[in-house]
């Protein structure tokens, strides 16, 4: 039998289990494949937490993974055995094997490793969103990205830059610092010794910011509305720090009619045609050379705990991946 990760009652990384489970044949619909590689993310943490609330107990969790299809269920068209496949955004991925709805499947093209394609698949999926969707970044736009340095962070400050931004990314130690100017961003500002929004105002010489790209939530939140223009959107996309507090809707009007949204990548892969769109753009993005993904990363997946603690420590750089 395959073995999965599985959780029995929300909490830290030690409530997360390698143990043996059972995989039915593939439904109507759906496609069995076998992981080579799944996908570490901080929507992992919040599923694993209780911040976000598990279907039911005990539950798998992971979002994101690369494998190849070992067998097509019934009403199953464009895939095979044996076929190179990723997905995003299809809860229980910490799992050697499993079935997933073959519409949410997308095939990795030559040139993408398994590890790459279970690593960029949420990641770059949001980073689409983020820039081509959320707020459309245009040449000449100054953005701000905290968390520079991370899996999304990596890759907007890589793709934006090639869109003609200027980019301005936020990180917690010079080394990724470092990590995030050498993959496109212009000023990097390290948030634990210097003011991030003294630091905006004085690289934009007090123009400011056109969007923020917020993943960390509760510490930078209000210090990101600052770092805005008149009319300028606030993207909050996460919250690593924890959630943001309870916002009163005149600071938007005091601080210069300013756009505030929460989006998920759930909602912006809702339907093939959104998932495809945003999984073609991605992938040429990366063929292209506009963004490389690299894996900074790997664990083996009995070695949840230890991935979970290293994510949340703020220990890990770029993507990170089990290898199976």
């Amino acid at each position: 039998m395959p073995n999965a990760i599985q959780i029995h009652e929300a909490g830290g990384p030690e409530v997360m289990k390698f143990e043996q489970v059972s995989v039915g044949e593939p439904g109507e619909g759906e496609v069995r494949i076998r992981h080579t590689a799944i996908g570490l993310n901080y929507i992992d943490v919040y599923f694993r937490s209780g911040l976000y609330p598990a279907p039911q107990l005990p539950f798998t969790p992971g979002m994101e993974g690369a494998g190849v299809v070992e067998k097509v269920g019934p009403g199953v068209s464009g895939l095979k055995e044996g076929d190179r496949v990723a997905y995003a955004m299809v809860l229980g991925a910490y799992a050697e094997m499993r079935n997933v709805p073959a519409a949410k499947l997308v095939k990795i093209p030559e040139g993408v490793t398994d590890e790459q394609a279970a690593s960029m698949m949420l990641k770059g999926l949001t980073a689409y969103y983020l820039l081509h969707r959320t707020y459309k970044v245009q040449k000449g736009d100054t953005i701000l990205m905290h968390a520079a340095a991370g899996g999304v962070g990596l890759i907007v400050c890589q793709w934006a830059n090639a869109l003609g931004a200027t980019v301005i990314g936020t990180a917690g130690s010079d080394e990724k610092c470092e990590l995030a100017k050498a993959h496109g961003a212009h000023h990097v500002i390290n948030y634990r010794t210097e003011d991030f929004v003294e630091r905006v105002a004085e690289i934009t010489d007090g123009k400011k910011c056109a969007v923020v790209y917020d993943g960390v939530g509760k510490d930078t939140f209000t210090g990101s509305l600052d770092c805005l223009q008149p009319f300028g959107m606030m993207v909050t996309f996460g919250n690593a720090s924890g959630p943001v507090d309870p916002l009163n809707l005149l600071l938007l009007s005091q601080k210069g009619s300013l756009f505030v949204t929460r989006p998920t990548l759930a909602t912006h892969t809702a339907s093939r045609d959104l998932m495809t769109e945003a999984a073609d753009g991605l992938f040429a993005a990366v063929s292209s050379g506009q963004v490389k993904i690299e894996v900074n990363q790997t664990y083996k997946l009995a070695d949840a705990a230890q991935a979970h603690t290293d994510l949340e420590g703020r220990k890990t750089t770029g993507a990170s991946v089990f290898v199976i």
